[in-house]
């Protein structure tokens, strides 16, 4: 393994020039033959771009690779069995486009944006005990493809018709990029659910169009008899507006097209080089005996498991957390997106850290998170703190709290879900960089003031014509930059690290955030000040967070930071009847209010979509964005009360909180000890507890608290 490794390494860079632009694909071929029979092959591959890799005309690569990653820093590749591809007459095939490598290229990078790179190796070792590299090198070939072009927003241009076998000449290169290679550390991008269409129909406009029933991140498969030279045009969109057409305006500037020229005949295709975030499909043009039969959607995300399952006997809850689930799928395809739609799709930090114990519950996302703080790190050095987008691929050194602080919540997270003290390790340092950072550049001593931030972003309290929540700026940042510190010091402590300076740095922040915030004003400011513990006083900025959730007409007004927190600040401090209210509101606005408008994934608005069918501005205005999903941990956090005592699960706390306006609850959450499972039921006066656990735990039933060993318990209060 280790000498088919070296062979990659020594593999020669190859490129050649793009005749179709900027969007241009381009497929480079090697012929090889193996005169002994091949007991093990191995093809070993990367590229400036992302490629599609196929032995013998079989496609061997996943979509998507080698994935989105930050490239000045870091080149993954990948290493694929393919010795049941091999034979003794071989063609290996890659198409190569430019992906997210050709907008995320590093300014000093010696590739050409106007070449398409690749470097991969086919190693293989016969059945005498000899072996055989197929190194990238100017023997290999290059031509202009069917795949004419491909971008990850404006989608994909695909003929068919015609057989392009004009081959020129390779550039052997050598490229910095060979310093920063690394083996893959991520889940694999893979093809997941298959989804039928649910119907088709003409809309007022006279468009037709497909309905999949699921907002997904993927792209379709179709098959069609036709005849060479006809087109099938597809648009993809997440909503219809109030006339029931087609409505794409909240791409922006993504085109997300798919176009195909036909061959004669019968034939099918899917997308090589791209990804659609979509529930609908338009024909804008299409072969004549064209329908919804001649469609699958198919949904590509990384290769997460999924770990939770929650169910209630509130349906419509039950579909909103459905809904979360989908949209983490959708937005977990190789980075934690913000959205998989528009003209963005990028690792917003901030949404990251908001979702990431929602995330744990929901997934298995260790590796997955460990691959993303890689890249954080990264992008730490880069900087010098933790900016707001990972990759960095726009260039936004934004360094704002609750985005940056992900360099803190998503370690001390997983940490805190699966308990590998060697992920903590690695991030330790960044943790204290964060820290750091923070103090080094605020204008006041003990606080987190100034600087370009972000606040309670889309904050229902939002004065007129801004973004940002009412919620003062810089107390969202103190109290973010107290809880970093304050998880800096746990890490450091499960380290056995020395982090006295730490501790002093944040007596020194709470001591100095409740001096100068006595009184929180917004719901958002009371949430971060209870459930980060810097409230002067608890119980009086609860009874103000709850009047202000009453006094408002029984709502939420929080944004992206305050709401995760919400429920939690209620519910430790007597409030849960509350937080019940508002989790279970079916009126705008709400978690619920989304499902009741017919969504399937969660909202970037809490009213993206009126009640008569009205949007939101098109510029801002998601229907896949996870953020707000991240009310699911208080589900299996408070309401199932599922924690872990200790890290990864190896003691387990249970303490549930049954409410009158369920019924029952039932939650399944797979952990690195085994299944926990917590169902409760109401019947009459009556509460039944079924509770599994697999390891030593506290299990808490209307104040009784209960230490027992794994096993299967059940209580009747």
């Amino acid at each position: 393994m280790e000498r088919m490794q070296d062979a990659f390494m020594r593999a020669k860079w190859i490129q050649t020039e793009i005749a179709d632009g900027r969007d241009g694909v381009v497929l480079y071929e090697k012929a090889f033959n193996c005169k002994k029979k091949a007991v093990k092959a191995r093809l070993y591959i990367t590229a400036c771009g992302v490629y599609c890799a196929f032995v013998n005309g079989v496609r061997v690569s996943e979509p998507m690779a080698p994935g989105f990653d930050c490239y000045p820093f870091r080149m993954p590749y990948f290493v694929y069995d393919i010795t049941d591809s091999v034979s003794e007459n071989n063609v290996i095939a890659v198409s190569v486009a430019r992906g997210w490598y050709g907008w995320l290229r590093d300014k000093k990078s010696s590739v050409n944006s106007e070449k398409r790179s690749m470097k991969a190796a086919v190693a293989v070792i016969f059945d005498d005990g000899t072996e055989q590299v197929f190194a990238t090198d100017n023997s290999w070939t290059a031509r202009r493809w069917n795949c004419v072009s491909s971008d990850i927003y404006d989608g994909e241009f695909y003929d068919a018709s015609i057989e392009r076998k004009k081959t020129q000449p390779v550039t052997e290169t050598a490229l910095e990029e060979d310093a920063r290679l690394i083996l893959s550390d991520g889940e694999r991008i893979c093809e997941h659910e298959r989804l039928i269409p649910v119907r088709s129909f003409v809309t007022p406009k006279g468009e037709y169009v497909i309905d999949f029933g699921q907002n997904v991140t993927g792209y379709v498969e179709f098959s069609v008899t036709a005849r060479a030279g006809e087109t099938l045009e597809i648009s993809h969109a997440e909503e219809l507006d109030k006339n029931g057409d087609f409505y794409t305006d909240n791409y922006r500037s993504a085109k997300a097209k798919l176009t195909y020229i036909c061959k004669d005949g019968t034939q099918s295709y899917k997308p090589l080089h791209t990804f659609y975030g979509f529930r609908y499909i338009r024909l804008d043009e299409k072969p004549d005996g064209t329908d919804e039969k001649s469609f699958v959607a198919v949904a590509v995300y990384s290769d997460i498991k999924r770990t939770g399952y929650i169910e209630t006997s509130d349906e419509t809850l039950n579909k909103f957390c459905e809904n979360v689930i989908w949209g983490q799928k959708d937005n977990f395809l190789d980075i934690p997106t913000d959205c998989p739609q528009r003209d963005e799709r990028l690792g917003w930090t901030g949404d990251a850290q908001a979702f990431c114990r929602a995330a744990n519950y929901n997934f298995d996302c260790e590796k997955f998170y460990a691959r993303w703080l890689n890249m954080l790190r990264c992008e730490q050095k880069r900087y010098g703190h933790t900016p707001n987008i990972v990759p960095d691929a726009k260039g936004w050194e934004g360094f704002s709290a609750a985005w940056a602080d992900a360099a803190t919540i998503v370690p001390w997270e997983v940490y805190r879900a699966y308990g590998n003290e060697k992920l903590l390790a690695e991030n330790f340092p960044a943790m204290k960089r964060h820290v750091d950072s923070i103090t080094e550049s605020t204008a006041t001593p003990f606080l987190w003031t100034g600087g370009d931030q972000l606040g309670d972003w889309l904050g229902l309290d939002a004065p007129a014509g801004s973004l940002k929540g009412s919620s003062d700026e810089d107390f969202i940042a103190s109290a973010f930059y107290a809880y970093s510190t304050k998880l800096t010091v746990l890490a450091g402590k499960e380290l056995g690290e020395n982090v006295e300076e730490y501790e002093r740095l944040y007596d020194g922040i709470r001591e100095k955030f409740v001096e100068t915030y006595p009184e929180p004003e917004t719901q958002t400011e009371c949430a971060l000040a209870l459930v980060f513990g810097l409230a002067a006083d608890a119980k009086k900025t609860a009874a103000r967070l709850a009047d202000k959730i009453v006094s408002c007409g029984g709502h939420l007004e929080t944004g992206f930071v305050g709401t995760p927190y919400l429920l939690h600040a209620l519910s430790e401090n007597g409030y849960t009847d509350l937080a019940y209210s508002l989790l279970l509101r079916e009126e705008f606005p709400s978690w619920l209010y989304s499902v009741k408008r017919g969504a399937t994934t969660v909202w970037e608005h809490w009213d993206g979509k009126d009640e008569n069918g009205n949007f939101w501005s098109p510029e801002m205005n998601s229907f896949n964005h996870y953020a707000y999903g991240a009310v699911v941990d208080w589900i299996y956090g408070v309401a199932a009360g599922i924690t872990p005592a200790k890290p990864g699960y190896k003691m387990i706390k249970i303490a549930p909180a049954p409410t009158e306006r369920l019924n029952s609850l039932r939650v399944r959450l797979y952990t690195r000890q085994g299944l926990v499972y917590v169902g409760w039921s109401r019947e009459k006066d009556k509460t039944k507890y079924e509770i599994l656990t697999p390891a030593q735990t506290e299990i808490v039933i209307d104040g009784q608290t209960y230490n027992v060993a794994a096993g299967k318990y059940e209580f009747n209060k």
